[in-house]
């Protein structure tokens, strides 16, 4: 059993944010920005993994993980 399964167990409901269409529908235009912000904070950190920390990655990945936070809003 997984846990989404759980959870639709206990609310009753059949899809995430069945009962909150303003926050779906918000999540939902947001997401291409996040999932956007995602990959490029991956590139960031696989950079920083294989180099030596410069300044500019290091401002890169804080503004990644600031946008990501800024798009999942109290959701995430």
């Amino acid at each position: 059993v997984t846990f989404k399964k759980l959870l639709f167990q206990i609310t009753g409901q059949k899809k995430l944010l069945e009962g909150n269409a303003l926050l779906e529908r918000s999540l939902h235009n947001r997401l291409a920005y996040i999932d956007s912000l995602n990959l490029m904070q991956i590139e960031l950190l696989k950079r920083r993994r294989n180099s030596k920390m410069t300044t500019s990655i290091k401002r890169a990945i804080h503004m990644t993980i600031n946008g990501i936070a800024a798009g999942l809003r109290n959701s995430g």
